[in-house]
């Protein structure tokens, strides 16, 4: 049936995280009905707290700058690798590569980011609603109608629309109705973590710097991000079966990792706990398409890459700009398709392939300190890929010269949709545990 006023909105969106609000904001303020459905009240917890430049433009379209510029974030500069014998590398200065005002991004603690965000949303025109479950996506034939919901007294309603955005996270509530994901062959990571106050911090520009530096097996690393309230997240990643197969707790596998890190158990040691351990197993996937007639995926419902250079926030961001523009661009023309839906996949999948590229040798031992040793020049260019200027081919010289200093018999490193479908999905993909301590 229709929406409770009798008409069919323009936009249903499915989950109010960053990609849910930047679709409907940027819709909503064309002037378009918009009607968006969060299955939980904000704010909410939600690990992925550091932000990349390239987020800059797409919170400038959302009038977000000046909501980050006055927020009590802490402003990121930077990010420093660090090697498993404990050696710093130079930081990656932002501004030294691209002197501009975007080159200043943000650490963010999630629950209040994504609320400022789900704010902004109803600012610009959006209708949103929390505690509200999507029950089911209405199709006839192959193409989305709406959706039914669930409300709170538990009674399901039909809300028609003429294109519904799926934002509803990992998760993907079309992606699994019509079997469209793939997972990544090569990046089966895991993750455990914790927050902790009064840890070590540095000063100056660099008090904001995300850290990645490498465990002590050389299998995976942590990362290390300052957030206000003197809070820093601190967790560790590593293949799946390696973090959570014959290991004790979490919070003994954790403390394991930590010990045989120096460089972490240091600066964690003159700080003390604040909350409990959480896992997430972070099987990364990705769907064979982004959009079908009446229907589009954005974010975290479309595909998850790696935690590594912290792009989760910005994929989510930028793939709601893109999917906005193009159903704008539908209602303005009457189309509604796949094809118009959709024609920003090809670009955005190339992008995040390039992302992809670097998370891949990262893991698989390549020396990225040693490559810019060699080739000083092309230091920029790694510098604009870490910031997230994914989308042009101008980045692509940097691959040549990555393969020409490969080991003898390194093989390639395999393309995501080498991947197995869904039916082979490993057991318990994408568990988030919170388990006993305050929520940060």
């Amino acid at each position: 049936m229709a929406d409770g006023d009798g008409r069919i909105v323009d936009v249903v969106v499915i989950g109010g995280g960053p990609a849910g609000s930047t679709v409907s904001t940027l819709i909503a303020r064309q002037g378009y009905r918009v009607e968006l459905f969060e299955r939980e009240r904000f704010p909410r917890f939600h690990i992925g707290e550091s932000l990349i430049p390239e987020t800059y433009w797409v919170l400038k379209r959302l009038d977000m700058l000046p909501k980050m510029q006055a927020s009590h974030f802490v402003r990121k500069y930077s990010v420093q690798f660090v090697n498993a014998s404990g050696k710093l590398s130079a930081p990656f200065y932002f501004w030294d590569n691209k002197p501009h005002e975007c080159s200043q991004t943000w650490q963010v603690g999630r629950s209040e980011f994504d609320q400022m965000l789900l704010e902004n949303a109803r600012e610009h025109g959006a209708i949103a609603h929390e505690g509200v479950r999507v029950f089911d996506v209405l199709f006839e034939g192959d193409r989305a109608v709406g959706v039914t919901i669930k409300e709170a007294d538990g009674k399901l309603r039909d809300v028609r629309a003429k294109v519904v955005v799926d934002a509803s996270g990992q998760a993907g509530l079309i992606q699994n109705r019509l079997r469209l994901r793939v997972w990544d062959p090569v990046l089966n990571k895991g993750a455990i973590w914790t927050y902790w106050e009064g840890a070590y911090r540095d000063t100056g520009r660099d008090e904001g710097a995300t850290m990645v530096l490498q465990t002590a097996s050389r299998n995976g690393w942590f990362w290390y991000i300052p957030l206000h309230d003197n809070i820093v997240s601190v967790g560790v990643v590593a293949p799946f079966d390696y973090l959570f197969k014959n290991r004790g707790s979490y919070e003994q596998t954790y403390r394991e990792e930590v010990e045989r890190c120096a460089a972490v158990r240091e600066r964690v040691s003159i700080g003390r706990r604040a909350t409990g351990y959480f896992a997430t197993k972070d099987y990364s996937y990705r769907a064979t398409r982004v959009a079908g007639d009446g229907w589009v995926m954005v974010g975290d419902a479309w595909g998850f890459l790696d935690p590594l250079y912290s792009s989760g926030v910005f994929l989510a961001l930028k793939s709601g700009e893109l999917a906005a523009d193009a159903i704008v661009e539908g209602l303005e023309s009457g189309d509604t398709s796949a094809a118009q839906l959709g024609r920003w996949g090809p670009g955005f999948n190339e992008g995040v392939d390039r992302m992809r590229r670097l998370v891949c040798e990262y893991y698989d031992g390549f020396s990225f300190g040693q490559f810019v040793r060699r080739r000083p020049d092309l230091q920029g260019t790694v510098t604009d890929l870490l910031i997230g200027d994914l989308f042009t081919d101008r980045v692509d010289k940097v691959w040549q010269p990555m393969e020409a200093m490969y080991p003898s018999g390194k093989a390639p490193i395999p393309p995501w949709n080498a991947g197995a479908p869904i039916d082979a999905a490993p057991e318990k993909a994408n568990e988030l545990v919170l388990p006993e301590g305050r929520k940060p």
